[in-house]
């Protein structure tokens, strides 16, 4: 500890006689930290919630594979199923996805401390998150919610009805002690989550946290400090349709920023899968041939740093040889080629913050290989989870709306049946929650209470 001086002993005297807090530079001098930048806020502490709650089953929703033992066969009768199955063609065993309802602080903290941590691990860890947290610092959290016509437009009939929907009680509670008192709020609650998170993704994962320009600033430094700055993989950047005029007070909104960071050196992106290769250039198309030896290249105009004098001599300075021409190249770290913020129809579930399909499709294909198990924790109407079945991924969703929760079961169902119809694999899904234990935690009832009481 560095050695004060008589000036700085007499100052930390006199705050403490005047009961006062002390400046901040006392607590570098008083105390050995090696962070050179830090954000700070009101409330920030390095204590992290370790409650273990018991999750309870509401519901296994587990679509019929097949009306008689028979049809249960596959053609290809050398190939074997994901799991065992009963004589209706449902899942008997292997890892059953789980959409969760309740607050993710609690059930982040349950996960990586409770029964089910060992679940998972068997899994082989927790290989993806996606977040995509309430930006709107200080807002009410009610929503619109739109109830289509019986009859549709194209017959005769109206545009449905638009009702508010009310955050309810346990909502209310968390959003106002969450978001409610403004940006120090929101970083403790989002502070104190990653840092779960990153304890329960498995070494060899990664987690994307989207995010947009009121709070990409924030989260960036507070994704420094929780994984480290050299743990960045990138800053994408989703460039979507113009989001409404600017009024003149600013340009137009037409992007959105994801931070994707991984938990430790053994992370590799899954740099085959087709959801994250796009296809070549004109300039590239244009210039493809193969050499004597039937091999693909297409020449550069400049090498991104100087060519030695071997490179030069045998021309590679210019030339880069390709697999296979029709499976394109990687993306940039600007994803342009999916504007549509609005999810296409057939996926449109009218939830007010409902991203693409696209858009998931390409962070769990660059993050994830088939089987691995991926993550959201604040799932809406549960894009990550239907995208996940769809890529054969296992998954973990949860959410504090109920509405979120009855979006994401009916969603997942269409899924199910949608894959069914192909004759592809799809897992069951279970439905839990904390039950009354989550209720006594917020409201500190006792537990001997009738429900009544």
């Amino acid at each position: 500890m560095p050695r004060l001086t008589e000036q700085e002993q007499q100052e930390i005297i006199r705050f403490i006689e005047a009961d006062k807090p002390l400046p901040d530079k006392y607590r570098f001098l008083l105390f050995e930290d090696k962070r050179e930048v830090e954000l700070v806020w009101n409330g920030k502490t390095s204590e992290v919630c370790s409650i273990v709650l018991p999750f309870q089953v509401i519901e296994q929703v587990d679509e019929p594979r097949a009306e008689k033992p028979e049809d249960v066969k596959r053609k290809d009768k050398d190939q074997e199923f994901l799991f065992s199955l009963d004589e209706r063609g449902r899942q008997l065993k292997g890892w059953t996805n789980k959409l969760i309802w309740g607050d993710n602080k609690l059930i982040l903290s349950s996960l990586k401390n409770g029964p089910l941590r060992e679940e998972i691990e068997k899994q082989g860890g927790l290989k993806l998150i996606y977040i995509d947290p309430p930006f709107d610092v200080g807002a009410d959290f009610s929503m619109d919610i739109e109830i289509p016509s019986s009859v549709p437009p194209s017959l005769g009939g109206n545009r449905g009805e638009t009702f508010t929907k009310k955050p309810n009680i346990l909502e209310e509670i968390a959003y106002r002690d969450t978001w409610g008192k403004g940006a120090d709020s929101f970083i403790s609650m989002i502070y104190e989550r990653l840092v779960l998170m990153r304890d329960l993704l498995a070494e060899d994962g990664s987690i994307y946290v989207h995010c947009d320009w009121r709070v990409t600033g924030f989260l960036r430094m507070v994704m420094d400090e929780i994984f480290g700055k050299d743990r960045i993989i990138g800053e994408l950047i989703w460039k979507h349709q113009i989001m409404g005029g600017a009024h003149g007070r600013r340009l137009p909104k037409a992007h959105e920023t994801i931070l994707w960071f991984k938990k430790g050196n053994a992370f590799k992106i899954n740099e085959k899968s087709p959801e994250v290769r796009v296809p070549f250039s004109d300039y590239v198309r244009d210039t493809m041939q193969q050499d004597s030896e039937g091999r693909w290249f297409y020449t550069r105009r400049r090498m991104s740093r100087k060519a030695t004098d071997s490179e030069r001599e045998s021309k590679a300075h210019t030339i880069t040889y390709v697999d296979d021409p029709e499976k394109g190249t990687l993306a940039s770290d600007v994803w342009d080629d999916f504007p549509s913020y609005q999810p296409k129809p057939i996926d449109n579930t009218k939830y007010p913050t409902q991203k693409p399909n696209e858009l998931l499709e390409r962070i769990i294909g660059s993050g994830t290989y088939e089987g691995d198990l991926v993550a959201d924790f604040f799932c809406g109407s549960g894009t990550t989870a239907a995208v996940a079945e769809k890529l054969g991924r296992k998954w973990i969703v949860t959410d504090l709306g109920k509405f979120a929760i009855h979006t994401t079961r009916k969603r997942l169902i269409g899924v199910q049946r949608q894959l069914k119809a192909d004759g592809k694999d799809y897992r069951a899904f279970e439905i839990l929650n904390l039950g009354k234990y989550e209720r006594q935690h917020y409201i500190g009832v006792n537990p001997n209470l009738r429900e009544e009481e």
